[in-house]
């Protein structure tokens, strides 16, 4: 049997997936790690807990996979969430820690490069919307208030890189997770020299670019004996979370979107050639050199609702723990006995600052329309709804763009929630397919290690391997609601955007 493994390198955890010859899920293992948030707007992990979670996880997939002697594991291949930045001194010793795309201490810097003109010009170039997520802005704020990093770092990577430069000694970047950074011109592929300039650092200084389909071979042998792989077992570069996951769920032909809610969120469509929103509203990322992502992120999906979970639901965590059940379960029961728009109670997301539509780092979350009548119940509902809300604020940009969506594939932990899948299908007034496969990014990088080898011929191989799917259709019973409700929720996005600022300073000034 030959095998396939895809690794899914995300904010707060590590997946392991193990695929037979016919691309079928036989085992997965996942590692958490923390997310360090010790300074305001902090959001940061460590470079060991993230290399060991890879290490252990790979060490238990082949443990529990019991392969026989003549099996083999054809490749490992990995999805990467973006964004991220690390500075290394000259004899690669780490300066920082990962600075992920959640860290918007560069918020300051970010605005000044907006209000310059500059940000503009940049991002009709890299396709990356100037906001603190990405690197460009990560190293202006490294120069302006860490100069003694700044000046000592003579490396920039991300999390992948580093994970690929300790395993093999490289030093390269798929042209995915480098179209991300803000610095990575999508015309010329190749850093842009502009965004270079801003920043104040040279070409050397980042690594080289490559295609998702280069792979490395011989990994340092003390990593062979840990994980139990052979020294040349092929490691293929692969390419972004986002752009894998329209890939993983097929959504890679026009006008077919795929909305992804895991920790954020975001919505994107795939086109064969770049396509630059003249709002700067949307980003396009490479999925490879002929296919290219055009979506908007979200800073606020599940940890909002995991936010809820932790500070209004005590009770259901501790009944799901004693019944061994899930506290998600318990929740969504509670907020489905509560009618479509929460009777009047409108929730705007933004615990982390938003990206898109409105990227603005200071946006803070707000429950509008409180009455005596709403309980929890309603708030919770109003928490999902919320969510949902704001990405289909984002597809009304992202139509501006490239069209009318044809179609929704949906993918990440809320497509497991049924009433969540439903609002979906009633707020868009669109089917919602959800692909009984979750593994999706996973299956997307295995499918990118295919091609890389010379076993499929191109990526709409993947129509073969998503499998079955349910579609959910509209409830045309909730509509009036959310029609009515929906228009609220974006004008009071923007009224409240003049005060965010102030309100992020306050709490900035008054943080313990």
């Amino acid at each position: 049997m030959e095998y396939m493994i895809g690794v899914d390198l995300g904010t707060t955890a590590t997946k392991v997936v193990l695929f037979d010859d016919q691309n079928q899920v036989v085992t997965t293992v996942s590692k958490a790690y923390p997310l360090y948030r010790d300074l305001p707007d902090m959001a940061e992990e460590d470079l060991d807990e993230i290399f060991d979670a890879l290490m252990d996880a790979l060490h238990d997939i082949v443990r529990e996979a019991h392969f026989k002697k003549d099996d083999v594991v054809a490749a490992v291949s990995f999805s990467s969430a973006m964004h991220s930045l690390i500075a290394f001194d000259e004899d690669w010793q780490p300066l920082t820690r990962v600075i992920t795309w959640a860290d918007t201490r560069a918020v300051k810097y970010t605005e000044k490069l907006k209000e310059s003109g500059l940000g503009d010009e940049i991002y009709k170039k890299t396709g990356t919307p100037i906001h603190p997520m990405a690197p460009l802005s990560k190293l202006l704020w490294l120069q302006a208030e860490h100069p003694d990093i700044y000046n000592r770092a003579a490396h920039y990577l991300g999390i992948k890189e580093y994970l690929f430069h300790r395993l093999f000694g490289t030093n390269k970047m798929d042209i995915s997770l480098a179209s991300g950074t803000g610095l990575f011109n999508i015309f010329n592929l190749d850093w842009d020299e502009q965004a270079l300039k801003v920043t104040g650092i040279h070409k050397e200084q980042l690594p080289t670019p490559v295609e998702p389909y280069e792979y490395e071979t011989e990994m340092a042998t003390e990593y062979a004996v840990i994980t139990g792989l052979p020294s040349s077992t092929p490691f293929v570069y692969g390419a972004g979370d986002g752009p894998l996951s329209n890939l993983g769920v097929n959504a890679v032909k026009p006008g077919v979107a795929a909305i992804t809610i895991g920790t954020s969120g975001a919505i994107r469509v795939v086109s064969d050639q770049p396509v630059i929103d003249p709002k700067g509203r949307t980003f396009t990322y490479a999925l490879d050199k002929d296919h290219w992502v055009i979506g908007g992120p979200v800073n606020n999906g599940g940890d909002v609702f995991r936010w809820a979970r932790d500070n209004m639901f005590d009770a259901e965590k501790s009944t799901a723990a004693l019944l061994g059940t899930d506290a998600y379960d318990l929740m969504t029961q509670i907020a489905s006995r509560v009618p479509a728009g929460s009777e009047g109670l409108i929730f705007h997301p933004y615990l982390g600052g938003e990206r898109a539509p409105i990227w603005d780092a200071n946006a803070r979350g707000s429950f509008f329309g409180l009455n005596h009548g709403h309980t929890r119940a309603h708030m919770l509902r109003a928490v999902l709804e919320g969510i949902t809300f704001n990405i289909y604020m984002v597809s009304l940009a992202l139509e501006e763009v490239v069209g009318d969506l044809k179609s929704i594939q949906a993918t990440g932990g809320f497509a497991r929630s049924p009433l969540w899948r439903q609002m979906f299908a009633d707020i868009f007034e669109q089917p919602v397919t959800v692909p009984e496969a979750f593994e999706s990014g996973a299956l997307a990088a295995v499918i990118v290690a295919q091609k890389a080898l010379g076993k499929i011929d191109d990526l709409y191989e993947i129509e073969k391997y998503v499998g079955n799917s349910n579609t959910y259709q509209p409830m045309p019973e909730n509509f009036d609601a959310y029609r009515e409700l929906a228009p609220i929720f974006i004008r009071l996005s923007r009224q409240l955007q003049t005060e965010y600022e102030n309100i992020a300073n306050y709490q900035r000034k008054h943080a313990k």
